[in-house]
Order: C-alpha cells, then structure tokens, then sequence
C-alpha cells in the first residue's frame, strides 16, 4: 500500500499501487493516479440523447460514400453509452497552444485519436457527480507513455472521461460498428458498407471514349460532331442518374 495527500481536502489516502483510480473516503473525490502523480480527473456529460443518436446515425447512413439504402435497411443491433477515458494535453509548440488527445485505455474502437474536447463543459469528477450507472472505462496506458513524443513544451495535461456512443449495426449479412461523439455527434467508423463505383466507372470510361470519337469526327464533320456530342452529355446524365438510383 502507498498513500498520498488527496489534492482536494488534503486529507491521507491510502492506495494500492496497482489502483489508477481512487476515492477519497473524506471528501469522496475521485482521483487519478499515474506515474506522472495524483490529480483530478475530469468528465464531460452526455449533450446528445439516443434518440437523437439513432438520427445522427440515420443521417450519416445517408451519405454519398455509404452503400445504398444503407440509412433504411441497416439493422441497430446494440447502443450503449461508455464513458472512455483520454489524455488531454495542452502544448506550447513555437509559441502556439495547440491540443492533443490520446487515448488512455486499450481500444480497437475507431475515432478516438481525433475527439474534440470541449474544454469549457468540463467539470471535476466527484461525488456530485452522478454517471447512472454508464459504463466507464478504466485507464491501462500510462500518460507518461505520450509525452515523449508529443511536440512542444507542456503547458496542462489531464484525465478526462469522454462520453460516447458506442451503436453495433448490421447490413446484408454483416455487422459493424461505429462510434459517435456524445458531445458534438462526430461519428467515427473504422469501415462500413462501401457505394459501388464499379457503374460509375462505366459510365465515365464510355463517355470519354465517346468524346474522343466525336472530337475526331469534328476535324471531318464538326456538324454531325456536335450533335453527338449534346446526345452523349445527355446519356451520360441519364446514366449517372440511373446508376445513383440503382446502386
């Protein structure tokens, strides 16, 4: 057992030297422990409801890259909330400060290199402080395991639990997963279903060799040429049409 002050009340806390996170039992603050010392920890609550959520999801389905009527047919399997933590470092860097997040837990989850932390919405975890029950990550990397290789001077650096949504879906026999911000609504995936191009590709590969032609047959007969020219422009409108519709 070791035991430091706690950095709240002062008072002597008593910790396993195994432990990262502790309270202290007179003035039930949560701490945080590394090989950088003992300190606060921060969390952020949760901006954005399920609801909500499944529309961000929904929405982001919806786009261009995204594999057709993937936002109408994709299944939700599971959401769940997860409170995950991450470092959060303040860097002078030429006289810039510039922000740094990196992750604090072991994770295969996509996106947590890049959240955006809100540092005005932040508050001290303590007993006032109520997570109902969400899952909270526990760290396993050591902040001092960043430091080394970020640039800059340091200027502040802290534990902060991030909110997250965590929404499993599946789609024509697969499943897949990603991760949205319960703050801002960024959603971060890994993978996802992919658009076809392959009808794309068709349709430019022949209207480029259909304007090589007609550009051709412009040198002989510019007419007939350009008249070819205004029904390839319209085939090929049709055609991406017909493909945005059908893939």
């Amino acid at each position: 057992m070791a035991i430091f002050n706690c950095p709240k009340c002062g008072a002597p806390v008593e910790y396993d030297v195994k432990d990262r996170l502790v309270r202290c039992r007179y003035c039930s603050s949560e701490i945080f422990i590394d090989k950088s010392g003992a300190g606060f920890y921060y969390i952020l609550s949760f901006a954005i409801d399920e609801d909500s959520v499944v529309g961000i999801f929904k929405r982001w389905a919806g786009g261009s890259t995204r594999a057709k009527d993937l936002d109408r047919l994709a299944h939700i399997v599971s959401l769940k909330k997860r409170y995950f933590p991450v470092y959060l470092f303040k860097r002078d860097v030429n006289g810039t400060d510039q922000v740094f997040v990196e992750p604090a837990a072991s994770t295969t989850l996509p996106g947590l290199h890049s959240l955006k932390v809100p540092a005005g919405d932040m508050v001290i975890f303590d007993k006032n402080f109520n997570v109902g029950g969400i899952e909270m990550v526990i760290p396993d990397i050591e902040m001092t395991s960043y430091l080394g290789r970020l640039p800059g001077k340091a200027k502040e650096q802290a534990l902060v639990y991030f909110p997250i949504y965590v929404l499993d879906y599946a789609f024509e026999g697969k499943n897949w997963k990603v991760v949205i911000s319960a703050t801002s609504g960024e959603v971060f995936a890994g993978d996802f279903p992919k658009r076809s191009s392959a009808g794309y590709m068709t349709v430019a590969t022949t209207g480029f060799l259909a304007f090589l032609i007609e550009g051709l047959l412009a040198i002989w007969n510019p007419m007939l040429a350009g008249v070819l020219i205004m029904v390839t422009m319209a085939g090929i409108f049709l055609a991406s049409f017909w493909v945005a519709r059908r893939l």
